[in-house]
């Protein structure tokens, strides 16, 4: 494992544009950007929206569209991908859209690039039939987009000439211990998803650490690692808001996804969904309370994992309260 660091680290959010019972789409998306300009005053070094398909709960399913709504919006936050699912995708496609969004906002955009589905195999299969090909040919799509971003492409046959010369920082996102491999051998930053997949976090860091090798990209390896923050005033207050967040994993994890529902007192019910093991392995990373409760939290984490940054989710119903959260957890990581 890397040293822990002395320096101030990075804080960012990762954003889903969840849907909660009785919001408009158009809310929704008005409520993406009001968080992201929120966070630019917050400190938020990046906004980063996921892709995910066929889940009526999430509305960046277009993400480079929404990546563009976004930068739109605000003057000086990082906003990218987190990310691009790029089995889904034609390289060249990627590099077009991410070229167009990094000529309209220059040194704003980062491509995180993944190569999980992003929803279930049915779905995937519609997206694109030849996808677990796709999926083999994942470090190869990636060193295309590389190539069509270069300045050194503009004499080959199939160019993408709004991305040549553009800067683009790419990262390679992963829940397991294959992306930490290409990640390090690529010599590209490392983000893994810990908010939802924590088992092989140490294992993948480790991996990523012992094997980077420096590129034009990179000279030495930093990593980001993702966790589900809920802070409000207090612990019993954060506690009810997360009431929305524990009906929402149990619809992932049984299939029934639905609206993000709004919060409730704490049942006996819920308790006991809180104890289940696997719902307590999805949500190892989950840093719900009061300030003072969450900056212990977020302390330990970032003491155990020595990550570069932080990125936190934050699935919460109420557009204000989660404002709150996100600005209560600014200040935890100014203070730490």
């Amino acid at each position: 494992m890397k040293e822990e660091k002395s320096n101030n680290t990075p804080y960012s959010i990762l954003e889903l544009a969840t849907i909660g019972v009785g919001f408009k789409l158009t809310d929704v998306f008005k409520n993406s950007l009001s968080l992201a300009q929120k966070a630019e005053t917050f400190g938020y070094k990046r906004f980063w929206l996921a892709e995910h398909h066929n889940m009526k709960s999430i509305a960046s399913s277009a993400t480079s569209v929404l990546i563009g709504h976004i930068a739109g919006g605000t003057e000086t936050i990082r906003v990218g991908s987190g990310g691009i699912m790029l089995p889904n995708h034609s390289s060249l496609l990627i590099s077009e859209q991410f070229g167009t969004l990094g000529a309209l906002y220059p040194d704003r955009i980062d491509l995180g690039l993944g190569r999980a589905p992003g929803t279930d195999q049915v779905t995937a299969q519609a997206i694109r039939p030849d996808r677990m090909q796709a999926v083999y040919k994942f470090p190869e799509e990636l060193r295309n987009i590389q190539q069509y971003f270069s300045k050194d492409n503009q004499n080959a046959k199939v160019r993408a000439p709004i991305a040549e010369g553009v800067t683009m920082p790419m990262y390679i996102l992963g829940s397991s211990t294959d992306s930490a491999y290409l990640a390090a051998i690529e010599g590209l930053p490392y983000v893994f998803a810990s908010h939802f997949a924590p088992t092989h976090l140490f294992e993948a860091l480790n991996i990523y650490y012992n094997n980077f090798q420096p590129s034009q990209y990179l000279e030495k390896p930093y990593t980001i690692a993702c966790a589900n923050v809920i802070a409000a005033d207090t612990d019993a207050e954060a506690e009810k808001i997360s009431t929305s967040l524990i009906r929402m994993m149990v619809g992932v994890m049984t299939g029934q996804i639905d609206y993000v529902q709004p919060p409730t007192e704490m049942t006996s019910d819920l308790k006991q969904i809180l104890q289940n093991p696997a719902f307590q392995k999805m949500l190892k990373y989950a840093f719900i309370g009061s300030k003072e409760t969450v900056k212990q939290q977020t302390k330990k984490f970032l003491k155990e994992t020595g990550v570069d940054e932080i990125m936190v989710a934050s699935h919460i119903y109420d557009p204000e309260a989660r404002i709150k959260s996100f600005e209560i957890f600014s200040e935890v990581m100014k203070e730490i």
